[in-house]
């Protein structure tokens, strides 16, 4: 179990999953949250974050810090998100080693697979077979990631594990038409067409592209019951086990925000992997499952984008 009165970095508080594992712990009771701004400390930066740690002294780190984006995002800007995502995690992985940080959680994606790995994905599926293309630069870096704490736990023995999630949604997300993830884009899309009186949404892809989606707070909760309950080599899937087709998430997505609509598929538009789906026996063998049902996750991610919308804090 975590001390819950020592120094806590969370890397990445200001996304959605960064500021979901704040919420987290200060409901856990960890008094002592150290964040910082990219304004203030460039994470890309090998010496700036050695000064950070050198003066900071946290004992805990929660590596969820990264450039992010959906399809659209990543195959158009390759190069960033494999350099960014690099340097990330190798900064903060060399200055928590180097200052003795008792244990650090990096946080991976479900990306790392291979394109057409057997469903539902195990851990073991990694690095047996090529990667989905549309991604690949962001794939490749998470996969860096995972071995770097792997490495570092061999040859160093530090404290360093790794979790990989299905495709997240909730309160704080990127609602970017094109920058952000399907769902969230979704919701945006059937939003401005209810407010537009267009009776008709564009979806890209096919819609029979598989999907498994966990609500953000069920993943900073499996966060936390790692870090005080597994320490251990192998990265750990986090999930829900349960995918459903992407027409099927639009269709549950209109029918929360915009009743009656029609839906139009944009087939040039890319699927991405066939199916992605996670095998989490390994978690659920430790004493975790997800707790938050799609419907209701739906229902509070639409409640919080209304309410972030009305006072213009929408991230756009």
């Amino acid at each position: 179990m975590l001390d819950r009165s020592a120094p806590v970095f969370v890397a990445g508080h200001r996304g959605l999953v960064g500021s979901a594992v704040l919420r987290r712990l200060e409901a856990d009771g960890f008094g002592d949250l150290r964040t910082v701004g990219r304004e203030d400390l460039d994470l890309r930066d090998q010496s700036a974050v050695d000064a950070w740690f050198d003066a900071e002294r946290p004992r805990y780190v929660f590596l969820v810090a990264g450039t992010v984006g959906g399809i659209h995002a990543n195959s158009t800007r390759p190069a960033e998100f494999l350099y960014d995502n690099l340097m990330i995690h190798g900064t903060v992985v060399q200055a928590a080693h180097r200052t003795c940080v008792d244990k650090l959680l990096y946080l991976g994606s479900s990306c790392i697979y291979p394109r057409l790995a057997d469903q539902p994905i195990t851990e073991e599926a990694l690095l047996s077979g090529p990667l989905e293309p549309t991604n690949e630069g962001y794939a490749l870096a998470k996969i860096a990631g995972i071995k770097l704490c792997e490495t570092y736990r061999r040859q160093y023995g530090d404290d360093f594990i790794s979790a990989m999630p299905t495709n997240l949604y909730g309160p704080g997300d990127n609602f970017d038409l094109e920058g952000g993830h399907v769902l969230p884009a979704l919701m945006r899309r059937f939003h401005e067409a209810k407010e537009a009186g267009d009776g008709t949404v564009t979806v890209w892809g096919t819609g029979g592209a598989r999907r498994e989606f966990l609500h953000v707070d069920d993943l900073a909760d499996a966060c936390l019951f790692l870090m005080d309950h597994y320490s251990d080599a192998g990265h750990v899937n986090v999930g829900t086990g349960v995918d459903l087709t992407i027409r099927e998430l639009a269709e549950a997505v209109r029918d929360l925000v915009h009743p009656g609509a029609e839906l139009a598929f944009d087939t040039s538009k890319p699927d991405g992997m066939p199916r992605k789906v996670l095998d989490v026996s390994r978690l659920a063998d430790l004493g975790w499952t997800a707790s938050t049902s799609l419907a209701d996750g739906l229902a509070e991610t639409y409640a919080w984008f209304l309410e972030a919308s009305a006072r213009g804090e929408l991230r756009l």
